[in-house]
């Protein structure tokens, strides 16, 4: 049995990961939720993406890194 997945990926292909967040600088995520994606179901995808306004870059701050 197949679990139906509607939960969109918000992955923008600006695939890198910041060496000192670790997040993508395309759409913050952390490597491991990137290569959990595929197998999470909605309500995982839905925990990550819940997460990701919190990960403001800290160029957008003025903080130089």
């Amino acid at each position: 049995m197949t679990v139906a997945v509607t939960v969109p990926s918000p992955c923008i292909n600006v695939c890198r990961i910041d060496r000192r967040s670790g997040w993508c600088e395309g759409c913050r995520r952390t490597v491991d939720e990137i290569t959990r994606w595929p197998l999470a179901n909605d309500a995982e995808r839905r925990a990550i993406l819940d997460e990701l306004p919190k990960r403001i870059p800290r160029k957008r701050l003025g903080i130089s890194w």
